[in-house]
């Protein structure tokens, strides 16, 4: 469960980590001092499954960080706030829960069990995609993608039995097919459960397909698919 706390005061972030280590020490928690480091962070491959966003940052402030990680992510808000009139706006752009400050243990406990709970719910879903190529529109098992391929403003879906273009943008479908996915380069995603083998500058899919693996992501990437075979 990867849980990011976005507050611009040190003391708030803080507060947030000790209260989360009492309860939820087996999440992986991400500190982030500000919205735009949030997004740039979600926009490179990070993806949060709850976020603990602050309301009154200097900058850009929660509201619009909320709004802009909304188009990349569905990871479930919960706003933080010492001013309970702005709880109201916070409903506005979909927040599943809001904690007023200073946070109480058993309030944030409580609202994070139910917040599990959903990012639980959709996790064991059936999974598909809904796609629209060629003029028609298909419902795609995504245990059939092998590995999606960038190509300019459309994304080439190679799956177990054919190769499907349509426009889509890849930073989204990195959103929409979730943890079993790994974003090794900018223009590849490949399925973790498709992987025959790799090195330090490919990755061997199906039946011998070799996408590239970005020289930078080489040590995350050996760590995520290891986590993986744990499972």
């Amino acid at each position: 469960m990867n849980i990011a706390i976005c507050d611009d005061e040190v003391r708030g972030r803080e507060r947030i980590l000790t209260l989360l280590e009492k309860e939820f020490s087996q999440a992986q928690t991400c500190e982030f001092d500000s919205g735009m480091k949030l997004l740039e962070s979600v926009e490179e491959g990070y993806r949060p499954d709850i976020v603990l966003l602050d309301i009154a940052m200097e900058g850009m402030d929660g509201m619009e960080t909320a709004r802009r990680l909304k188009e990349l992510s569905d990871a479930i808000l919960i706003f933080v706030t010492g001013v309970k009139e702005q709880v109201f706006e916070a409903f506005d752009v979909g927040a599943f829960h809001y904690l007023m400050k200073p946070v109480d243990q058993d309030k944030m406990t409580g609202v994070l069990k139910r917040a599990i709970q959903e990012v639980e719910k959709k996790k064991a879903a059936p999974r598909y995609l809904l796609v629209k190529a060629e003029g028609s529109h298909r419902r795609i098992p995504v245990e059939d993608i092998l590995y999606v391929e960038n190509n300019g403003r459309k994304v080439i879906l190679h799956m177990k039995t054919e190769c499907l273009e349509y426009y889509e943008r890849m930073n989204h479908l990195q959103e929409v097919l979730g943890d079993g996915f790994y974003r090794c380069h900018r223009g590849y995603l490949v399925a973790l459960s498709a992987i025959s083998g790799y090195d330090h500058e490919s990755i061997t899919v199906g039946q011998g397909d070799k996408v590239y693996l970005a020289k930078q992501k080489y040590g995350e990437f050996v760590k995520v698919y290891c986590e993986f075979l744990k499972e």
